[in-house]
């Protein structure tokens, strides 16, 4: 049994869609343009926060290097020579063969901070320097060796500007090492 069919009839015509698609469209395309404009904006928040963190990069501090290390940096800079060549092989450089040994020890150990202050800079290291004091007297040990005596104001003020390395006090002589004070800081 066959069942007959109709074709149906549709209500709907061609001028009654418009109006509805054209609704659709412009929904969409507005969404669209909200998503687009959230893009936007998201990459241009992303640049900002990128050229915020590039320019806050975290300061690192500058390698502290030995007073010859920044002697020899400052040499091979101004000659125009490499920083990795061994410093032993450079002949006239106006070192004693001693401190060239100890700028040759001191790079060995320390090779990140070497090539890091010949790229970036360095601190010079500051000695650990000492006041020699005698008990029961005012004097003073100068840096030629020769004692002198002074009032007590002038004495602790003589005592700073004295101030010398544990290498300076026990070349002049071995027994006044006894009598070092580290200098503080501010002092």
């Amino acid at each position: 049994m066959t069942k007959e069919m109709k074709r149906p009839i549709s209500n709907i015509t061609q001028d009654s869609i418009k109006p509805l698609l054209s609704n659709a469209v412009e929904f969409y395309t507005n969404k669209n343009r909200e998503a687009h404009k959230c893009i936007q904006e998201r990459d241009e928040y992303i640049n900002y926060l990128e050229s915020k963190l590039s320019n806050a990069k975290p300061q690192q501090a500058l390698p502290v290097v030995p007073e010859c290390v920044a002697e020899w940096i400052e040499i091979l800079k101004t000659k125009g020579l490499k920083p990795l060549k061994n410093p032993e092989t450079y002949g006239e450089t106006g070192f004693t063969e001693e401190k060239l040994q100890n700028i040759v020890f001191w790079i060995s150990e320390h090779q990140e901070d070497y090539m890091r202050a010949w790229l970036d800079g360095y601190q010079v290291e500051k000695p650990q320097l000492f006041k020699l004091i005698f008990p029961n007297s005012t004097a003073v040990l100068q840096k030629d060796g020769e004692l002198n005596s002074f009032a007590d104001t002038v004495y602790k003020r003589y005592l700073i500007e004295n101030a010398m390395t544990e290498q300076e006090i026990k070349s002049i002589d071995e027994r006044y090492w006894q009598f070092a004070v580290p200098v503080e800081d501010g002092e």
